[in-house]
């Protein structure tokens, strides 16, 4: 089987054509081929597919083998691998379980491309104690800290992605607003079970839990995570309270190698 290895600002992910739907989609083969010590490696796996109402379907799974509706970065690889598929030029569209998206490549430098895609619409946030719970196409828990470097974030992650609140789990954010005005994030990953490097999805989450928290009318973020810097932007619906829309991700990808399994 041929695989390509993208990432995504240390998010890393297995790349795979199924146009012709040759793929074993059997949990444990995906949480094999993801494992780092048996298998290829990665934070999740994803799929392109044929798809009638959009250029491409994404069909994305995460390092344990278990489905998930949307990646943020992950939907950002699968564009590149898409624009190096010649599914298309410069603007794409495709379909997540969280419904139709838009991709566009920024510009290119050899195997590393700018990329943008639009994020789903974000229509309710739950502003509970000590936390912001909202879904930016998979659930997210977003906590404000005062110090983002002496958070266990294994620790505390696990603790807040098993609480009983969120009863299908969430994906935990640890969120810095440094003296400068700049966000740090530090993010425990569902279906990894653990930190990752960065989380596109999860910056997004943040973005808006920023605004919300400060009330300055910024829209246009520059986030921090240890694998790199993302930016987001978004609108902010006139009529409908906590309704984002025009919800942009962009950062950067990279093709790392592709081989055989």
């Amino acid at each position: 089987m041929k695989f390509y290895k993208y990432q995504a600002l240390g998010n890393d992910f297995i790349l795979i054509d199924n146009r012709q739907k040759t793929f074993d989609t059997n949990p444990e083969y995906v949480a094999f081929l993801c494992n780092r010590h048996f298998g290829i490696g990665a934070d999740g796996l994803m799929l392109i597919e044929n798809c009638d109402a959009t250029d491409f379907k994404m069909q994305f799974f995460n390092s344990d083998g278990t489905a998930a509706t949307m990646c943020g970065n992950g939907s950002r690889c699968i564009v590149a691998f898409a624009h190096k598929l010649g599914i298309f030029e410069n603007k794409v569209t495709f379909t997540s379980g969280a419904g139709k998206h838009f991709g566009e490549v920024l510009s290119r430098n050899e195997n590393t491309l700018d990329i943008k895609v639009k994020i789903t619409d974000v229509n309710k946030i739950v502003r509970g104690d000590g936390y912001y719970f909202l879904n930016t196409g998979v659930p997210h828990c977003v906590i404000f800290v005062e110090n983002i470097n002496s958070v266990d974030v294994n620790a505390e992650g696990k603790k807040w992605r098993y609480n009983p609140i969120f009863p299908d789990g969430a994906n935990v954010n640890f969120v810095e607003i440094c003296d400068n005005g700049k966000l740090k994030i530090v993010t425990f990953e569902r279906g990894v079970e653990a930190e990752t490097l960065a989380c596109g999805t999860g910056a997004t989450a943040a973005a808006i839990a920023v605004f919300d928290k400060l009330q300055n009318g910024v829209t246009n973020f520059e986030i921090q995570a240890k694998g790199g810097i993302l930016k987001i932007s978004f609108d902010v619906d006139k009529f409908q309270k906590d309704l984002f829309v025009d919800i942009w991700l962009q950062g950067a990808t990279t093709l790392v190698f592709e081989g055989e399994i």
